[in-house]
């Protein structure tokens, strides 16, 4: 018994301090106000001043923002759904290998990242700050789509590509319509992570996008506001908890379709059997 509820009062712990500070930044976003109370009581003040008083820059920001993360993580997600294919298909020892390549972006730290990225686009004298953006945003996300790809393809029958290609279909044929569809769930988990981690990236875009580009997004944006404004201005508040509730939204779309889907796909199974 207390073993049970140790258990229990450590997960609620770790979920408590993990969730906790979103919830807080949703809740004072009613405040009216950035200093985290409600001295004016229950306000949609904030959301008031987001669409009245923000200056143009904030909607410039959001708009880069949504771009690079869009573009970027379609561009990852195609390109490591690709490449955990690929890896699929290697050799045991290879496949051992290049798996551990894949992680070392993930392992490494984002800092190191960033220095490499912001000296290989000033090698090549790459000047555009969304081309920069944009390739360095795929550079960090694809790693990640490959790892959210891999498990379904190792939990897949090979033999169900093969009996494709033994019925006629084309080796590009029984791609699409047999692997595609059966890796997809972990494709679209692998494009809402990327489009997550693009969202809110700092450091990488800080030190990609050129300090005399005039290119922000909204974490170097927020950065740079804090630093000339004097402090956080109560409106973002309300960008932050439109962002979280977006996201939100979007990882459960995904979620339920996938849940959905594998539920038909089970009783489709059962009523086979029976």
């Amino acid at each position: 018994m207390v073993k049970k509820i140790a258990e229990r009062g450590y997960i609620f712990l770790i979920l408590a301090l993990m969730y906790l500070p979103i919830i807080m930044v949703i809740v004072f976003s009613f405040s009216g106000s950035s200093r985290f109370t409600f001295t004016d009581g229950f306000t949609f003040d904030s959301y008031v001043q987001l669409f009245t008083a923000a200056p143009q820059k904030l909607w410039d920001s959001l708009v880069n923002t949504v771009i690079i993360a869009v573009v970027s993580s379609v561009a990852a997600t195609a390109i490591g759904s690709v490449a955990a294919v690929g890896i699929y298909n290697m050799k045991p020892r290879s496949r051992r290998i290049v798996e551990n390549v894949n992680q070392l972006p993930i392992i490494n730290s984002e800092i190191v990242m960033a220095v490499s990225l912001m000296l290989f686009f000033a090698t090549l004298r790459i000047e555009n700050a969304y081309v920069r953006l944009i390739l360095g945003h795929i550079t960090f996300c694809t790693p990640y789509v490959v790892l959210s790809v891999m498990p379904r393809l190792m939990q897949m029958d090979p033999n169900i590509y093969e009996a494709a290609l033994d019925l006629g279909a084309s080796p590009v044929k029984a791609m699409i319509k047999v692997v595609v569809p059966y890796i997809l769930p972990g494709v679209l988990s692998g494009f809402a992570m990327a489009f997550t981690i693009s969202l809110d990236d700092f450091i990488i875009t800080q030190l990609t996008k050129g300090a005399s580009s005039g290119v922000d997004t909204l974490s170097t944006y927020l950065y740079s506001s804090l630093r000339t404004a004097g402090g956080m201005r109560p409106y973002w508040l309300p960008v932050f908890s439109i962002i979280i509730v977006a996201v939100v939204g979007i990882v459960l779309l995904i979620n339920v379709r996938s849940y959905k889907k594998e539920g038909r796909k089970k009783e489709k199974n059962n009523e086979k059997s029976r």
